[in-house]
């Protein structure tokens, strides 16, 4: 019952819109009318830039934190902190607050990531992630290659909880990309042009 009772309180949080929520306040938009049409922290940058771009992805990482640091702190702990860190990855995704239509839960999968292993988690994702970003335009492929790189990191800890949360979290990842995946990566114009030189 306890268990339960994390579950919801962090799928709740997950859920709740924050990105979408600033854009309308401050900008009077629907942030899903620009960029991927997604309701996260991205694109409320793109529709209020700065002012509300970082408040806004700093909530949907803190939504993702919160109930994760302080289920830690109440003892919930390895196998029984596997459904709680996903609840609030999934409660962005289906997020009742968007008639279960919500993002691709970057943001609040950071928040979670960041309670788990602390400020690490950021260049461990970006290791893969901003490699592949520097490689190729396709930001879907980029996104799922720092989720492999948080893989490798649960691995190297030989924590099979662990692991299982990194494996079920990146498959959340992968299928809120799907759309994207699907579309083949195009090259950066400084690697086609690199290639061409080199095959002159």
């Amino acid at each position: 019952m306890n268990i339960l009772l994390w579950f919801i309180f962090a799928f709740v949080c997950g859920s709740i819109p924050f990105a979408l929520l600033l854009g309308r306040l401050f900008t009077k938009k629907d942030i899903r009318s620009v960029g991927d049409g997604n309701p996260g922290g991205t694109n409320a940058l793109k529709a209020g830039g700065l002012k509300v771009g970082i408040p806004a992805i700093l909530l949907e990482i803190g939504k993702g934190f919160l109930p994760v640091w302080l289920a830690q702190r109440y003892g919930i702990h390895d196998w029984s902190l596997v459904p709680v860190a996903l609840a609030p990855v999934l409660g962005h995704v289906f997020s009742p607050f968007l008639k279960f239509r919500g993002g691709k839960a970057l943001g609040a999968t950071g928040g979670v990531w960041v309670a788990l292993i602390g400020l690490w988690a950021f260049p461990v994702y970006a290791s893969l992630a901003l490699t592949l970003a520097l490689l190729q335009t396709e930001d879907g492929w980029s996104a799922c290659a720092g989720m492999l790189a948080l893989v490798g990191y649960a691995v190297l800890q030989d924590e099979p909880w662990l692991v299982t949360l990194a494996a079920l979290n990146a498959a959340v990842i992968f299928w809120t990309h799907r759309h994207a995946l699907a579309r083949r990566p195009q090259p950066r114009r400084w690697l086609t042009d690199l290639l061409a030189r080199r095959g002159a």
